[in-house]
């Protein structure tokens, strides 16, 4: 399959910094791509050169593998759309605004309603269509912003971080309505977030951006499972992150001896080489020292809890296992066995829950 966009060997400088590097990048038709990263990664950057309103300093940039240059910048805007972070609206009604960029492409009249009608109904706003924009809610703004750029049919759709002024409910609503939409258009899609749930909903593929770097591309499962190096595993949520050597190896199977303890994990690598033994929260299940089970989990650890933190429905337990072992349980489970701090407790996780990085 033909991607329908690519990047190679991209660079960003503003005066001798290096603001963006890419090395390569492709965007296959009809995917989600969700490019993650922490603030000042570099995700919005990456958005405005693809969207051809940042020239880069080096590189090529490919559109149905033909080069964009700035003689057809124009007619290639004209193929996509775009969604900011902050609604731009005009201070006319909210129809006007979705059917903006149609008359600015010549459309007849006809066809401009037609498309403002549809595109108003499948994002909920039709009986706002007479409203002034500048009364709308945040939410009520960023769904007419999408109408929008619905309307205007694109071959891609690019999103900068669309949701994150929205309060939750609102964001909930919204990204659920979108996630269908993505699903029904199968609408080539590049989604800038720092929200990992949002990349976990809408990305069928996902890029990490950290300190302006491409890091790691692949499926959810790939980059939050088997990110490829610790400041990757941090930013997706790998929480226990400790360093080992591997001291024996047998048939799949591996030894790693990380803190004078002996661990298990799956993998293939051999005897002596240095690792990063990674462990995501949710994947560790906590005791109590004296009511822990026989179970078919590989690896248990004993250890004392430093301290709890509720997080809505769940609590994040750190225990004190001669390393930092960080875990996520519901509330539930923490009230039933009356979890406080200083408590012994015994944790365990399966051979096939760890991620070994090679040093």
């Amino acid at each position: 399959m033909t991607a329908l966009f690519e990047i190679k060997n991209l660079f960003i400088r503003r005066e001798t910094h290096t603001v963006l590097s890419v090395e390569e990048l492709t965007i296959q038709p009809s995917e989600v791509l969700a490019v993650i990263g922490p603030n000042g990664a570099g995700k919005s950057t990456l958005l405005l050169t693809i969207a051809s309103l940042l020239q880069p300093s080096a590189g090529q940039i490919l559109f149905h593998g033909q080069p964009l240059e700035k003689e057809n910048s124009l007619t290639y805007r004209r193929r996509i759309g775009l969604v900011l972070q902050e609604p731009l609206l005009l201070d006319i009604s909210v129809a006007d605004n979705v059917a903006s960029g149609l008359r600015f492409r010549g459309l007849p009249k006809a066809e401009i309603e037609a498309r403002v009608t549809t595109w108003m109904t499948r994002l909920g706003i039709a009986d706002l269509r007479k409203r002034a924009a500048h009364n709308l809610s945040g939410g009520e703004a960023q769904r007419v912003s999408l109408a929008r750029a619905f309307a205007l049919n694109p071959e891609l759709l690019l999103l900068d971080e669309p949701f994150s002024a929205l309060d939750a409910p609102t964001r909930a609503r919204l990204l659920d309505d979108l996630q269908s939409l993505l699903a029904e258009t199968k609408l080539t899609t590049v989604f800038i977030t720092h929200d990992l749930n949002e990349a976990l909903l809408l990305g069928d593929r996902v890029a990490v951006l950290l300190n302006g770097q491409l890091r790691q591309i692949g499926t959810p499962e790939q980059v939050f499972a088997m990110p490829a190096d610790s400041e990757v595993a941090s930013f997706v949520g790998v929480e226990t992150i400790i360093p080992g050597v591997v001291t024996g190896s047998s048939e799949g199977q591996v030894i790693v001896e990380a803190k004078s303890m002996h661990l298990e994990a799956v993998g293939e690598l051999q005897p002596g080489r240095s690792v990063l033994f990674c462990l995501r929260p949710e994947d560790i299940t906590l005791w109590k020292r004296e009511s822990a089970p026989k179970s078919s989990a590989r690896n248990r650890l004993h250890g004392r809890i430093r301290k709890l933190t509720p997080q809505g429905p769940l609590v994040r337990v750190e225990v004190d296992c001669g390393f930092s072992v960080m875990a996520l349980i519901t509330r539930a489970s923490a009230q039933e066995m009356q979890l406080k701090d200083g408590m012994d407790v015994t944790a365990s996780f399966k051979a096939t829950a760890v991620h070994l990085i090679p040093r």
